[in-house]
């Protein structure tokens, strides 16, 4: 098969069609840009023509709702969404969905996935994410025997490894499908104050000539003055101002422009410093002014909306984007890039995942970004990730790639590791959740959740050991199921092979299981308000980005009710820290509590966000998780509880305006 649906397959197409028609798990890795999606768009349409489902997953929702939007576009396919936030039309063919939500599908019904010939994970190496990978190794062990994986990965040093994993604990065996071919070649340069622009080639010179940058800070800082102080070659660890080159790329017209930044500050504060850049003509000007009105007219916002920055900035041509944002307004600033329209755009690391929106240049502002734990330079499968997006197919012969370089960047980063292409190896994240424990110890029993652990990749992984490494860590690993267990038998979720009332419940919430569920059963919950119910969910979802000193609410403000919740909680984080357990159950945190407060009494979304230190994208995100949470009880509780009505209202007063996910989906 080397043609289809009027596309001519490359290689590496042809090879994982040829393995889906012959009835196998696929594991795809090719660099961003290479069309791996076309091999899981011929699995949906193989078992679409057999009467079969697909469940398609993705890491993130706005990755989610982009798939549900292009599938909804196709008349032959029929399509819903599953995101938490959203569901519509859960029974269709093609079942668009978070990988929670499919891991809990799994447990919970696993009949009901009878006829799905297809699970699509779509950037499975998100599989050593931290906080989330564990979900993903959980359905892949865990899926009816029946269920086939296609899986679409960037490069992964390790990819036979996850390979032979997969291929060992699922049915129908793996053909494992690689390419490095990358249809537009990346050309790749640094950037530095002195120099300008160079090719890796002139590294080594350029190093020597720049030396005394560095000694230079021994001599003490010289005084600057005026808005280019902070950019001086005085503070070795600044990028350098990226003025010169966003002006020599306008010269050259090499646009569009993605400017990667990891920090939402510089997205927003680089995006300014460059309005004063006519990068459209007059009738470029009246194209982005006739796309807006109809944004504004698709997403019913005022006719004032118009005067807000990202319109402003962008009838200039430029843009920002990042998670602090609205969900809305980070679309709205996808459909101005996507036009061609929007020239310049600084954004986060989100930008580069999976969404397609490549662009002629890519730029590091910063080869630095935080990991979740400290703040370093980043992973090459990053780097590569996010720079694949330069270079459009069918318009640019290559992708150029610019790193911006402090004095200290150009000696201390690792620059050849960076541009070597060799991307890390993907590591297992295996934990099992509270709720999942339960799940396997209703289903299989104590004795045989060691044996689910052992067909985890963590074990996988650790084969290639000495039989005395083996062993430890087969040891380690029992004993932490063990402390799980034990916990949960302390807590009274378990009396030996047999699960409580307690844990029951907690077994049907995923996430924040044991929190709720012992408020639930302290009655902590049960006389509560709409409003209170409110503020109790979104403190136990919500936790501080920036460290500092927590916000202090008054009294006033439920007060007593916050006093509980946060006793019931640090008795629970108190035992957990006695049976030594690694993850903590986590403490609320009441810093959105009066913007809460707001939002409940009908408050517009701009009143409710005065009353929060938070971006407008976090507290947004915040109402939208506690209407999951919300939603999870509501169905693990009986109907007959009071509670059940009262979380249903509390749920109608939440989810409105900006908070409504559903409204924003079937409006763009």
């Amino acid at each position: 098969m080397r043609v289809w649906k009027g596309f001519t397959l490359s290689p590496f197409q042809v090879q994982a069609v040829e393995a889906i028609r012959r009835g196998r798990n696929v594991l795809v890795s090719a660099p961003t840009g290479a069309g791996k999606t076309l091999v899981a768009e011929y699995a949906i349409h193989d078992a679409v023509q057999a009467g079969q489902r697909v469940i398609y997953t993705a890491p993130i929702k706005a990755l989610s709702n982009q798939k549900y939007r292009d599938f909804r576009d196709d008349p032959q396919i029929d399509v819903g969404l599953m995101t938490g936030d959203v569901t519509i039309h859960p029974s269709a063919q093609v079942l668009i969905m978070t990988t929670e939500i499919l891991r809990n599908a799994i447990f919970e019904d696993p009949g009901g996935l009878a006829d799905v010939a297809f699970v699509i994970f779509d950037e499975v190496h998100f599989m050593d994410d931290v906080e989330r990978g564990t979900v993903w190794e959980e359905s892949i062990i865990f899926a009816p025997p029946g269920v086939r994986f296609i899986c679409l990965s960037a490069t992964i040093s390790n990819l036979d490894e996850v390979g032979e994993w997969i291929g060992e604990i699922r049915p129908h065996g793996i053909e494992i499908v690689r390419s490095e071919h990358r249809p537009v070649p990346l050309h790749f340069k640094f950037f530095t104050e002195r120099s300008g622009g160079f090719d890796p080639k002139a590294l080594e010179r350029v190093r020597k000539s720049e030396k005394h940058q560095l000694r230079s800070k021994k001599q003490g800082p010289r005084r600057k003055t005026g808005s280019r102080a902070r950019w001086s070659v005085d503070q070795p660890g600044m990028p350098p101002d990226p003025g010169p080159l966003f002006d020599e790329l306008q010269d050259q017209g090499l646009r569009p422009v993605l400017v990667f930044c990891f920090s939402r500050k510089d997205c927003e504060r680089l995006a300014r410093r460059n309005q004063h850049r006519n990068l459209l003509d007059g009738d470029e000007r009246r194209q982005m002014e006739r796309l807006q009105a109809e944004l504004i007219e698709l997403y019913q916002l005022s006719e004032n909306a118009v005067h807000a920055e990202i319109f402003a900035l962008a009838r200039g041509g430029v843009g920002y984007h990042h998670a602090g944002m609205l969900p809305a307004d980070k679309e709205i600033v996808e459909r101005m890039f996507t036009s061609g329209l929007l020239r310049l755009l600084f954004t986060t690391e989100t930008f580069a995942l999976g969404i397609n929106m490549p662009a002629r240049v890519v730029v590091f502002h910063s080869l630095k970004k935080f990991d979740g734990v400290s703040f370093d330079y980043m992973r090459t499968r990053d780097f590569l990730q996010m720079a694949g997006r330069a270079g459009r197919q069918g318009l640019d012969d290559e992708g150029l790639v610019y790193s911006l370089l402090s004095p200290k960047d150009l000696f201390e980063a690792p620059l050849a590791r960076l541009l070597s292409g060799a991307s890390e190896a993907v590591d297992s994240r295996f934990r099992l959740s509270y709720s999942s424990i339960l799940h396997l110890v209703d289903r299989l029993g104590r004795e045989k959740l060691h044996i689910a652990w052992e067909k985890s990749f963590n074990q996988f992984q650790h084969r290639s050991e000495s039989d005395k490494q083996q062993s430890k860590n087969k040891r380690r690993q029992h004993k932490q199921i063990e402390a799980r267990l034990d916990f949960l038998e302390d807590l009274g979720y378990l009396r030996g092979e047999e699960l409580t009332a307690r844990g029951r419940m907690a077994q049907r919430i995923n996430g924040y299981e044991l929190q709720i569920t012992e408020l639930l059963f302290q009655g902590v919950l049960e006389e509560l308000s709409p409003t209170a119910l409110a503020v109790v969910f979104v403190g136990l979802i919500h936790e501080q980005r920036t460290r500092g000193e927590p916000v202090r609410i008054p009294q006033k403000y439920f007060g007593d009710l916050r006093h509980r919740v946060d006793a019931t909680c640090r008795e629970l984080a108190g035992r957990a820290y006695q049976w030594q357990l690694p993850d903590v159950p986590k403490r609320p945190d009441w810093g959105l509590t009066t913007a809460v407060l707001a939002w409940m009494k009908g408050a517009e979304f701009e009143e409710a966000l005065d009353e929060a230190e938070v971006g407008p994208g976090d507290l947004c995100r915040a109402l939208r998780m506690a209407l999951q949470l919300m939603r999870q009880v509501r169905r693990a509780i009986d109907k007959d509880w009071d509670l059940y009505e009262r979380l249903g209202e509390a749920r109608l007063a939440m989810n409105r305006d900006e908070v409504d996910a559903r409204r924003q989906l079937e409006l763009g």
